[in-house]
């Protein structure tokens, strides 16, 4: 379902379709995006995942978030994989499965930020748009829709309120054992939510032509349902 960003890709296969599906954290595009992904077969890229690796590689390394030419370099030149396997999808930086660390809300907080640096979403675009491989991909962020495929053949924009996002949250990360108060968690979504909208580059919002679903009251199959019927 996965492929390695570093495979040769086809950033020119304009004739292999795309469905985006952008939102904020905790909406649940996520999942329902890995859930699409295998139902029709096709590639999936969590391209949130790539930010989240590029903030451990400036955790590792011990880069100042004030230095952008580090930053950028970085991204340019991250060792990563993303690996199939019975039970999901493998990430590796430098050839380690760092999957426990990549959904930390300490990981999350720094990707977030350097999200907004320009050399640093450049470094990153190329390698997005390379998981464009037949027989057609799935792709799963914050604009999938507006800026990386703005020619994708069905977009969606998954959102739900903050207070929903923020318990959804504090559910996943205590079944994962972390401690987390929901009051501090529901801080950081916000906090979040207003730099992704706010930064100069690609910032978080809907494309024009984009199907908008509000998931606050609605389950994961009911979700699930709906896409599939647009698709």
């Amino acid at each position: 379902m996965t492929r390695s960003k570093l495979s040769s890709g086809n950033d020119s296969g304009l004739d292999v379709p795309v469905i985006a599906i952008d939102g904020p954290g905790g909406s649940g595009k996520g999942t329902i995006s890995i859930r699409l992904a295998k139902h029709l077969g096709w590639n999936f890229l969590d391209s949130g995942a790539l930010y989240r690796l590029t903030a451990l590689a400036v955790l590792k390394n011990q880069i100042s978030l004030d230095n952008e030419a580090a930053l950028g370099k970085t991204a340019a030149g991250l060792d990563i994989r993303f690996e199939s396997t019975g039970s999901g999808v493998v990430a590796r930086l430098d050839g380690e499965d760092v999957g426990d660390c990549l959904r930390l809300e300490k990981t999350g907080i720094i990707a977030s930020r350097i999200a907004a640096i320009p050399v640093v979403r450049l470094a990153l675009t190329g390698r997005q748009r390379h998981f464009r491989q037949a027989p057609g991909l799935v792709a799963d962020g914050r604009d999938m829709g507006t800026v990386i495929f703005p020619d994708a053949i069905l977009k969606i924009f998954l959102t739900a309120s903050d207070e929903c996002r923020a318990r959804r949250r504090h559910k996943q990360l205590k079944e994962k054992g972390e401690s987390v108060n929901l009051s501090r968690l529901f801080r950081e979504i916000k906090a979040r939510d207003s730099r992704d909208q706010s930064r100069d580059i690609s910032p978080l919002r809907p494309a024009e032509d984009a199907v908008i679903i509000d998931s606050t009251d609605l389950n994961l199959e009911e979700v699930f349902s709906k896409i599939v019927k647009l698709v």
